[in-house]
C-alpha cells in the first residue's frame, strides 16, 4: 500500500495520528501545500495571511521537512491550488490512501472538496481529530450539539469523567528505498507576495516555527527556568518573553500536540512542583478545546455578524475609526501601545487581545469580523477557532454569559501600572 499524509494543522512527527496510522503501509510520503486560499485577500480587505505567520509557518516546514528525512519520508512541498497539485501527486506516486487531520471551517472544507472532485473515487481519505486535548470520541456529551455554552460547565464534566491519550511516539525509520528526491521546493516570503518582517527587539516573541523549536520552548519554560510554577501569577503580563509560556503559535499549526504539552506538564509535577501555576496552563489547553468543541457545534456561525447567539446589535462601520483603531492612534494610549505591538511583531498579550477588542466592539461599536479578521491577517499564533471565538466572546455575541466591557484606563492601571509597556511602544524615539 502506498500512503500519504497531508499536512495541514499537524505540522510534527511525534504524537500524530494521522503519520502513525499511514506508516503501517508499505511506502509512505508527505506533502504540504501552501495553499494560494491563505494568501489572499479575506471578506474584510486583509490578506488572510500576513508576513509574521507565514515566515513562521516556512520555518516550521522546513522543521518538519527535516524531521521526515530521518525517517526517509519524503515531503513535497507546492505553492499554489491544493487541487492541482495533490490529485497529480496521488496519481504519480500511485497513492491508495491519503491520512489527513480532520479540519471542518470553511476554507479548510473547501480545499479538501476541491481536491477530492480532482481524485479517482478509489482514493481513500482517512481523517483523524488530531488536534485537542480531550478527544472527541472521549468527551461526556452524546453530540457536538450538548456542547455547553458555558466553559466552566465544559471544563468541569471533561475534567471529572474524560481521560487525556497517552503521547504517540514515531520511531519507524523506513527503508533508504522509501525516499525520493521530490524537487520541490519550500517558497519564500517573496515567492507568497510578502516582504520579510524586520525584527523588533522588543517582541515577546522573537521564536522561529517548527517542531524542535517547540520542544526547546518547553524544555526552557518548564524545566531550565522552571517558569511554569509561575504561570498563573504571571500570564496576564505584558512585556518580556517569558510572561507566559508563549506556547500558542506552535499548538496552533500544529508543531506540537496539546497532549505533548499536557503530559509534560504532569511530569514538572511530578518532578519538580505541582500548584495552581502548573495546572493553569492545562486550564488554558481546555479553553483551546472548548472554543473547537463551539466551532464543531455552530458551524459557520462564527463568522456570522450575529454569532453564536443569534444576538442583534447595531454595529457600525468607519473607515477612519478602523484605521486609527490599527495605527494605534485612538485616544487610549493602553489601546495603541498594544496595536502598535501587533503591527511591529505579530504577536500581541491575552490581555492586549481582550482590551483591543473590548474597545472595538463594544466601546466603539464597530463590526466585531473586521477585528478578528485583521487579527487573523497578522496573528503569528492565528487559530481560526479561538481567535473567532475569543472575538465572539468580547463582542457579546458568544460564550461570555456575563457580557463584559473592559474599562481599559483601568486594566492599563492594574497590568501596566508603571507605564512600562506603554512606553516600550508609544515613545516615538524607539520607531
Amino acid at each position: 500500500m502506498n500512503n500519504l499524509v497531508w499536512f495541514r494543522n499537524d505540522l510534527r512527527v511525534q504524537d500524530n495520528v494521522s503519520l502513525l496510522k499511514a506508516s503501517e503501509g508499505e511506502h509512505l510520503i508527505g506533502v504540504y501545500c501552501f495553499d494560494s486560499m491563505y494568501f489572499k485577500e479575506g471578506d474584510f480587505g486583509f490578506k488572510k495571511t500576513e508576513r509574521f505567520r507565514a515566515k513562521f509557518l516556512i520555518e516550521s516546514i522546513k522543521d518538519l521537512s527535516e524531521n521526515l528525512k530521518k525517517h526517509n519520508i519524503p515531503l513535497f512541498i507546492y505553492m499554489g491550488s491544493s487541487s492541482k497539485f495533490i490529485p497529480q501527486l496521488i496519481e504519480n506516486q500511485n497513492i491508495n490512501t491519503v491520512y489527513l487531520q480532520k479540519e471542518w471551517t470553511r476554507d479548510e472544507n473547501q480545499i479538501l472538496n476541491s481536491v477530492k472532485k480532482e481524485v479517482d473515487h478509489s482514493i481513500e481519505f482517512k481523517e483523524s481529530f488530531n488536534q485537542f486535548l480531550y478527544h472527541p470520541k472521549d468527551i461526556p456529551f452524546a453530540s457536538f450539539q450538548e456542547i455547553p455554552k458555558v466553559f466552566t460547565h465544559f471544563r468541569k464534566k471533561c475534567e471529572k469523567l474524560s481521560e487525556i491519550r497517552p503521547f504517540k511516539k514515531f520511531n519507524k525509520v523506513f527503508p533508504h528505498s522509501n525516499f525520493i528526491q521530490t524537487q520541490t521546493e519550500i517558497p519564500s516570503l517573496m515567492d507568497l507576495g510578502l516582504s520579510e518582517p524586520e525584527i523588533d527587539s522588543r517582541t515577546a516573541f522573537p521564536f522561529k516555527g517548527g517542531e524542535a523549536q517547540a520542544l526547546k520552548r518547553i524544555n526552557e519554560y518548564f524545566w531550565e527556568t522552571q517558569k511554569l510554577a509561575y504561570y498563573k501569577k504571571t500570564r496576564n503580563g505584558l512585556v518580556g518573553t517569558d510572561y507566559s509560556s508563549k506556547l500558542s503559535a506552535w499548538l496552533a499549526n500544529g508543531s506540537i500536540s496539546p497532549r505533548t504539552i499536557f503530559w509534560e506538564v504532569k511530569k514538572f509535577e511530578k518532578e519538580i512542583k505541582k500548584n495552581q501555576d502548573t495546572y493553569w496552563l492545562i486550564f488554558e489547553l481546555i479553553w483551546r478545546d472548548f472554543f473547537k468543541y463551539v466551532s464543531l457545534k455552530h458551524s459557520s456561525k462564527i463568522f456570522h455578524i450575529d454569532g453564536i447567539l443569534d444576538k442583534k446589535y447595531d454595529w457600525n462601520f468607519d473607515k477612519k475609526m478602523l484605521d486609527s483603531w490599527i495605527s494605534g492612534t485612538t485616544n487610549l494610549p493602553f489601546i495603541n501601545a498594544n496595536m502598535k505591538e501587533i503591527a511591529q511583531t505579530g504577536w500581541m498579550s491575552n490581555r492586549g487581545r481582550q482590551n483591543v477588542a473590548s474597545y472595538w466592539s463594544k466601546e466603539v461599536e464597530q463590526d466585531w469580523r473586521y477585528g478578528a479578521a485583521y487579527f487573523e491577517s497578522l496573528l503569528i499564533d492565528y487559530d481560526v477557532h479561538s481567535n473567532w471565538g475569543n472575538w465572539m466572546y468580547n463582542s457579546g455575541v458568544g460564550n461570555d454569559p456575563r457580557d463584559r466591557k473592559f474599562n481599559s484606563n483601568l486594566q492599563a492601571e492594574r497590568y501596566d501600572p508603571n507605564g512600562k509597556f506603554q512606553n516600550l511602544w508609544l515613545q516615538e524615539s524607539l520607531f
